[in-house]
This record gives structure tokens, C-alpha cells and sequence, in this order.
């Protein structure tokens, strides 16, 4: 799947609940999900893992939705097959 289709899947299924709800309210859904992923890598989750990190994601296409952000463009933009930081691919950072 591309990008763009997770986005499309995500506006499809979502954006009228994503309106309805706001911005605010989406990112603190999405700082809730980014709660849970933490708590299943703490207790070593797999599975929680997993899942929790499929619903970060999908709250990040929701909010990037409500803000009209293209995700494959503006990952390309920041990080444009290379690192940010040291230009260089693998990157070359001390942590």
C-alpha cells in the first residue's frame, strides 16, 4: 500500500468523525494511542506493540487529513533518503 491510499483509507472511513471532533481533540486521541504504544513496549507486548502502533498511525493520517498535509510528501521533504542531520545515508549521528 502507498502512502497516499492509507491516507484516502483513513479519510474515507474517518474524516467525518475527524471534522466533527476537531483537531485538538484528534491529537489528544492520538497522544492517548502514543500512551498505550509506550505501556505495551514497557511490558514487552508483542502484540501490543503491534497493534498500538497501528493506532498511532492511523491517528497520524487523521490529523494529517484535518490539516491537508500530504504524509509522503512531507516525510520526503524532512527526510529525503537521507538523514536530516548528517546528509548521510546510513546515518552517521551519535544517537
Amino acid at each position: 500500500m502507498e502512502i497516499k491510499e492509507f491516507q484516502d483509507i483513513m479519510r474515507e472511513m474517518y474524516a467525518h468523525n475527524d471534522r466533527r471532533r476537531g483537531k485538538d481533540k484528534t491529537m489528544l486521541w492520538l497522544v492517548e494511542e502514543v500512551g498505550e504504544l509506550a505501556e505495551a513496549v514497557r511490558r514487552e507486548n508483542e502484540e501490543g506493540v503491534k497493534e498500538e502502533i497501528a493506532d498511532t498511525f492511523a491517528w497520524i493520517g487523521s490529523l494529517a487529513n484535518l490539516y491537508g498535509i500530504d504524509l509522503e510528501e512531507a516525510f520526503l521533504k524532512k527526510y529525503p533518503h537521507r538523514c536530516p542531520t548528517c546528509r548521510q545515508m546510513p546515518c552517521i549521528c551519535k544517537d
